[in-house]
Order: C-alpha cells, then structure tokens, then sequence
C-alpha cells in the first residue's frame, strides 16, 4: 500500500482535475478526509519534517525573496522565517 501523503494527493489532483466528475472529486474529499485522520499520515509527515535539511530549508525561503514572481506577503513571510533563524 502506498503512503498515506501520497493518497492524498493524488485525491487532491483528482479534486482539482476539471475532467473529473463531481461524484468521484466528492469521494476523493471524503477519502481525504479519512486519511487525514489515520495515525500514519501523521506519523509519515512528522517523518518528512525529519528529514528535511535546514540549509536547503533556507535556501528555499532566499529564492523566495529574490524571485518577481512571489507576492510581497510570501516574501515577508520568508523574511520573517529567515530572520526568526538568524539567517540572514
């Protein structure tokens, strides 16, 4: 069985699919909706917060701030994180 997080994103491109029927986006909120609640979803994103590489974490929020195609309000939000870590 695949992963949880995996599920649910595949119900979510299905919810945001236009050539899906409103039956099946309706299922797919409902199966969202359960797999949020199972114990594994959140133990495999507590797993990705885990992993994840603090500089590249970084790296990712001053691409943010230098990229014009990022609103004003995402690229305050990344200048607080930044500053919140001392990183820039």
């Amino acid at each position: 069985m695949s992963l949880p997080t995996r599920q649910i994103g595949g119900h979510k491109a299905a919810i945001n699919n236009p050539k899906v029927s409103e039956e099946a986006k309706e299922h797919s909120r409902q199966a969202i909706e359960e797999l949020e609640q199972q114990p594994e979803t959140q133990e495999t994103r507590e797993g990705y917060q885990e992993d994840k590489d603090e500089t590249r974490v970084n790296a990712g929020y001053k691409a943010t701030l230098k990229n014009p195609n990022v609103s004003e309000e995402a690229k305050e939000h990344a200048r607080d994180i930044l500053e919140s870590k001392g990183a820039i």
